[in-house]
């Protein structure tokens, strides 16, 4: 990700809805390093703030609607959510979620692609998302699985102005010259209940080999945190031209995805 800080257009947040706040933060410290700090008023329905060291960057929340599942929101930042959301209907989308205010931090809406893949826009105010991008135990690269990629590229370029570059089989979004994420087709290679969806990718210092017990020993702490209840979903990958990658599925079947730091892009 070429995308330093919270830019228009560009990702600005991730936040995890899990079943379980606080055997998610357990499992994120172990693997990150990440602190956990969950907002004590009432209204905030316990918001929690992940930081590493004093930098914020992601969250995890409650699940707050039935069959919601457990699953990562990546959020764009806006200048105007309500805006956006206007865009976002007009090109074909859904806004499941109307624009909101959120105390003085900001204001935000929940929306989804014609495809079904959900993601989140953000209005900053006091708050103006991750305080880091691209260094091991943050957001480095997120990337949209879609069956129609065709539609996806006309979509979000009329949604945010992104750029679409093809790279081979693999296209890059990007904002003014600075990629920050991807796409790829959902087909039949994958379950068949698996929905288009948006997946974050986290910097770390070393992906690892792929050994069954160690596959992600480079990253200290985190292989006695898979091997006790995440799940590699597949050995650790280099990807041509680009970094090595693994995806994994933390305890209650949250996706996420590692790439070796300094080499997304």
């Amino acid at each position: 990700m070429k995308i330093t800080e919270p830019t228009p257009g560009a990702p600005c947040w991730v936040e995890l809805g899990t079943s379980d706040v606080a055997a998610a933060t357990v499992y994120y410290r172990e693997v990150f390093g990440w602190r956990a700090e969950t907002d004590p008023r009432p209204e905030a329905g316990g918001y929690t703030v992940m930081s590493l060291g004093a930098a914020p960057v992601a969250a995890v929340t409650p699940l707050h609607e039935p069959g919601q599942p457990t699953a990562w929101t990546v959020s764009f930042a806006t200048r105007d959510v309500d805006a956006r959301a206007a865009a976002v209907t007009e090109a074909g989308g859904k806004v499941l979620a109307d624009p909101k205010d959120v105390f003085d931090l900001g204001r935000f809406a929940v929306a989804a692609d014609p495809e079904g893949a959900v993601f989140s826009l953000w209005q900053a105010r006091s708050f103006p998302g991750a305080a880091l991008f691209n260094a091991p135990g943050s957001l480095g690269w997120v990337e949209l699985a879609t069956p129609d990629p065709e539609r996806a590229a006309s979509f979000y370029p009329r949604v945010f102005g992104w750029s679409v570059a093809a790279h081979g089989p693999y296209t890059q979004w990007g904002i003014d010259g600075a990629d920050f994420g991807g796409m790829r087709l959902l087909d039949e290679r994958n379950p068949d209940d698996v929905p288009a969806h948006w997946l974050p990718y986290f910097a770390v210092a070393d992906v690892g080999d792929g050994g069954t017990s160690h596959a992600l020993k480079a990253m200290g702490e985190a292989a006695r945190a898979v091997e006790s209840g995440g799940m590699l979903l597949g050995p650790p990958t280099d990807v041509p031209d680009g970094p090595r990658i693994a995806m994994i599925r933390d305890p209650q079947g949250a996706v996420f995805g590692i790439h070796s730091a300094g080499g997304e892009g």
